[in-house]
């Protein structure tokens, strides 16, 4: 079978001698190195990726895909908005809300808090909260009844249960012969609900809709309309129709802008992991350099023989260049499998472990997230391969080079 001297050449070294074992030691070593570290980036990248969209999933599930209100930050006839919406494409449900800060009070405890006025019935049209729920439902919210539906963490931080009261007190003042006072009202706990995010199990409570206006003085109008698209991703370029349908008449927003800051630092924390990893790939790729040196100063009289057969230099740097190249290629194939197989089954090796030794590594007492997710991108998976053996490539440029160099003469004088 025909094959070109210098893969033939080079093919050849990556097989051990007898006295040549540590040589071979040492390439296996490097293979290994390149081997595991790209395990370990494949297997970082794709649990960040888990985690991302577990949060993501969690924080959008409370999240409105788009909101629209008036031009000064309400809506007077959110009806009317409802009626357009229902015959636009794209658009799912609609739902309007009211919503404000408050001060929440139980005992003693006092607690600032996003409240939220809400329709039961047209809630689940955009988020999901009513399936979050742990006690109550969601419907048990009735006008003029004045209930509370509170997030896991902050009735646990206030120590209260179903049926007790709080104190609802808004920054909006009433005039009395005493002075001016802050705006209080007295609700009762009908529902606990539970996402599994700190941001919103504790900072966050709903009421209906006909509570909060006239708790904020918004009787007959709303803050907003959330709105929920059959295409989350395409959430921007939909809100940009819909801001040019109705001609600024209404404001729109997207959940990408409302949660932009979270998504970028999500993608710096991710870049910045990647670029961290790779140096842990680049220390493993010019390993080979060593290994390529070694092999050099050990085949120093096959070169000499070799160039005064007539092999050119370029073509003895290529044997050396043919021999780093496998290595890297070899040691880019099993970290890309071994991460691979990781990656895909790392939740069930976590629960081995687990089991095995006793210790919990998440536990649900302390993290939101008890279970290690893992989502593998095979985008992630060729990034990351091609970097790899790219700089596997650049490391065998040097020690190949020097291999080129050799003089004939000065080596075979001594032979």
């Amino acid at each position: 079978m025909f094959k070109p001297l210098i893969f033939y050449i080079g093919l050849r070294y990556t097989r051990a001698e007898r006295r040549t074992q540590f040589i071979s030691f040492v390439t296996l070593a490097s293979v290994l190195g390149i081997a595991l570290s790209v395990v370990a980036l494949i297997t970082v990248l794709s649990v960040m990726n888990g985690f991302v969209e577990q949060i993501s999933a969690r924080m959008l599930s409370m999240t409105a895909h788009a909101t629209m209100t008036g031009k000064y930050g309400q809506l007077d006839d959110w009806q009317a908005l409802d009626q357009k919406l229902a015959n636009i494409p794209h658009v799912q449900g609609a739902a309007p809300f009211i919503n404000g800060q408050v001060m929440i009070n139980a005992d003693r405890r006092v607690s600032g808090t996003v409240l939220t006025g809400v329709l039961p019935d047209k809630e689940a049209n955009v988020s999901e909260v009513a399936q979050k729920m742990v006690d109550g439902k969601l419907g048990d919210l009735v006008a003029g009844q004045y209930g509370i539906v509170l997030g896991a963490e902050l009735a646990n931080y206030l120590g209260v249960m179903m049926g007790d009261k709080i104190t609802v007190i808004s920054p909006q003042v009433n005039s009395t012969p005493a002075g001016v006072v802050p705006r209080m009202r007295r609700f009762t706990v009908v529902g606990i609900f539970k996402v599994g995010m700190f941001e919103y199990d504790r900072n966050m409570a709903f009421i209906h809709l006909d509570d909060a206006a006239k708790l904020f003085r918004m009787e007959g109008a709303v803050s907003a309309v959330r709105i929920r698209l059959d295409n989350l991703l395409d959430a921007p370029r939909i809100t940009l129709a819909l801001a040019n349908q109705f001609a600024g008449e209404y404001a729109v927003s997207d959940w990408t802008k409302a949660h932009d800051n979270f998504f970028q630092a999500i993608k710096m924390e991710k870049r910045v992991m990647s670029i961290i990893l790779l140096l842990m790939v680049a220390v493993a790729a010019f390993n080979i350099v060593s290994t390529l040196i070694m092999v050099v100063t050990d085949k120093r009289g096959d070169i000499a023989i070799l160039k005064t057969q007539g092999l050119t230099s370029g073509s003895v740097m290529g044997i050396f260049m043919v021999l780093g190249t496998v290595i890297g290629l070899a040691g880019t194939a099993l970290g890309v499998v071994g991460g691979v197989l990781l990656s895909l089954n790392i939740a069930d090796l976590i629960h081995a472990i687990e089991e095995a030794t006793g210790f919990k590594f998440l536990s649900a007492e302390i993290y939101y997230i008890s279970d290690l997710p893992s989502k593998l991108l095979w985008t992630d998976v060729y990034g990351i391969a091609g970097m790899a053996f790219l700089l596997s490539l650049l490391a065998t440029i040097y020690p190949a080079w020097q291999a080129s160099k050799v003089n004939p003469a000065e080596v075979l004088r001594y032979e």
